[in-house]
């Protein structure tokens, strides 16, 4: 991956140093010397990244953040050095010369350091784990010693393009006349979506705050309060379990703006992302980026956060099964379900033992099995094939354009189930065929997403994104009718897979905001001793309006090409939502906890 200069800030070059009373002149940063240096006396500082041994003549790459130099010990001084190991930190004075064996993996590598004095600022044991880019420490060591995980270069680099991507997201911004203001942390617990992380309050004995899950409605007073654009790199806390691209506190980028329609503001975010991939991976992107309904996305890709990079779409098969006797298919008919289908070119060699596997995926993902068949010597074959009559085998090998030893897999069940589970198997094959290259990168808005969803558990309507997203203007009279028909102007912006941001235009309408509170099953009470304060507001002129956020961990984790939220987080929990660096949570003292009026209960 391409990294500019705007990554890699450079220290300052003339940084000083205490060191037993003395103070020390940095000249230059490790990182930055080329052939143009040759002959210049320098000094610098760093940490011993390798050292070897030839002879009398030593050896020695000194790391600071922005590199590493080799430099030259001679025998006059091996034995000062002769006790030095990785890790120590050295100051060095020395002359640059061009180097007889130049190492082309380096930017530095055309030249080197000849040491004339050297300073052993301070001494290392042995780490636990190698600090280099390549470490054999498994995750939890890394995470307990994360101070050492963080010196390796490729840890660093992912930092500070971290840094570069929030810079030029601020700058952005900034341009636009957007304004960063900060809301509160610890505020009114609204328990409507994640669940919270509550504070007790020492002053109100049995109140308690709630660490902020976002700026959410904070945003919007600030609107109604008339700033017209505010955003916010914005600390929010969810408590939740963990996954790979989940933590209990992250960052969001928090956006919101006034008087724009859907398309003005999507546009803005558009050309903001434009801006972070030219200034910080040197690249153009091609916009707009394509709008692809919700509905769409799930009977084309299986999931509301589609990878756009490759084929392997799925189809709907339903229709050819209409007069099925296949059981499997048949019950699915009756119920109004669907049966989705993908189509695995030239892999009908499959073995049994994968089938299973398949299988398993998509009952993992909610499907009560898989349907399998496959196309050979010109005939449908496989352990469904003989529940299938002749016309249907002929009317999918039509719709699908089957070629010989094509693969086709069929998930019958409820329609969300049916294509969640089926683009559960079309990412898979994405990752076992290698169908995309880690440099590919696309974006794509998922528009017009359900206003509500029927939670079964409870059996009540809950908002898809959260209840104060917007209706669709020309669905808003179905709100009584048919809730679940009515479309949200709710928008996700989409990168490889990956949801980076959520957004929607706002209810601005005090009548309308209550409407969607009482949908979603809240009584008068329940409203005003929530959102009283929040609904008051919308009496006073409420401005049109809407915003987006950010995931920045997440974005930051794509643009770096890691495979985990925790490589781009200085100091993140480990899956047990623990923190092998200082062992949080832990217990806390009786007298602590009476003073907030609790009892721990076993």
């Amino acid at each position: 991956m391409k990294i500019t200069s705007a990554i890699m800030i450079t220290v300052m070059a003339k940084a000083k140093v205490k060191n037993r009373g003395e103070i020390m002149n940095r000249t230059h940063t490790n990182g930055e010397f080329r052939i143009h240096h040759v002959s210049q006396t320098v000094t610098i500082i760093g940490w011993v990244a390798k050292r070897r041994n030839f002879g009398s003549i030593v050896f020695m790459d000194i790391r600071d953040r922005t590199g590493i130099i080799q430099c030259v010990f001679n025998e006059a001084l091996s034995e000062k050095v002769k006790d030095v190991r990785n890790e120590y930190v050295l100051e060095i004075k020395g002359t640059v010369v061009e180097r007889k064996d130049k190492n082309p993996k380096l930017p530095t590598g055309e030249v080197e350091i000849i040491v004339e004095e050297v300073t052993i600022i301070n001494t290392a044991a042995t780490t636990p784990i190698i600090v280099a880019d390549e470490t054999d420490a498994l995750e939890d060591t890394r995470l307990r010693f994360r101070y050492l995980d963080l010196r390796r270069p490729l840890m660093q680099k992912k930092l500070m393009q971290r840094h570069a991507i929030t810079k030029a997201m601020r700058n952005f911004l900034d341009d636009e006349g957007f304004i960063e203001v900060e809301t509160p942390l610890l505020t009114k617990s609204t328990p409507e979506g994640s669940r919270e992380y509550l504070v007790p309050s020492r002053v109100h004995a049995g109140e308690f705050y709630a660490l902020a899950q976002s700026p959410q409605i904070f945003k919007q007073m600030l609107m109604i309060a008339g700033f017209e654009r505010y955003y916010q790199v914005a600390r929010c806390f969810r408590d939740e379990d963990l996954r790979a691209d989940r933590q209990l506190d992250f960052t969001q980028v928090d956006i919101e703006a006034s008087f724009l329609s859907e398309v003005e503001f999507q546009t803005i975010m558009e050309n903001m992302m434009v801006n972070v991939f030219k200034n910080v991976m040197g690249r153009d992107l091609p916009v707009p980026f394509r709008r692809i309904p919700f509905e769409e996305a799930m009977n084309r890709y299986g999931v509301d956060k589609p990878d756009i990079r490759y084929g392997l779409h799925l189809n709907d098969v339903t229709h050819l099964f209409s007069a099925s006797e296949f059981k499997v298919f048949s019950s699915v008919i009756e119920t109004k379900g669907s049966i989705k289908a993908l189509v695995i070119p030239d892999y009908a060699s499959i073995t049994r033992k994968e089938i299973d596997a398949l299988t398993d995926l998509a009952k993992k993902y909610g499907a009560k099995g898989l349907v399998v068949v496959k196309l050979v010597n010109g005939v449908i074959e496989g352990p469904a094939a003989k529940f299938l009559s002749e016309s249907e085998k002929a009317a999918l090998m039509g719709q699908l354009s089957l070629s010989e030893n094509d693969l086709v897999l069929m998930v019958a069940d409820a329609w969300e189930k049916a294509c969640i589970a089926a683009g559960a198997l079309r990412t898979y094959f994405r990752d076992t065929l290698k169908l995309v290259s880690e440099d590919q990168f696309e974006f794509a808005w998922v528009v017009d997403f359900p206003l509500f969803e029927h939670d079964a558990e409870e059996d009540r309507l809950i908002a898809r994104h959260h209840p104060f997203t917007r209706p669709k203007e020309e669905d808003a009279h179905l709100l009584d009718s048919d809730p679940l028909s009515v479309k949200a102007c709710a928008y996700d912006l989409v990168l490889n897979g990956f949801e980076v941001a959520g957004g929607s235009l706002r209810i601005y309408d005090q009548q309308m905001q209550s409407k969607l509170f009482s949908l979603i099953g809240f009584s008068e009470e329940q409203i005003e001793k929530r959102f009283g304060f929040f609904v008051d507001a919308f009496k006073y002129g409420t401005p049109p309006h809407g915003g987006i956020a950010f995931g920045l961990d997440r974005l930051a984790m794509i643009l770096t090409n890691s495979e985990s939220l925790r490589d781009v987080i200085a100091f993140p929990k480990n899956a047990s939502a623990r923190c092998p660096l200082t062992d949080a949570p832990t217990p806390v003292e009786t007298k602590q906890l009476d003073e907030l009026h609790l009892t721990v209960v076993k």
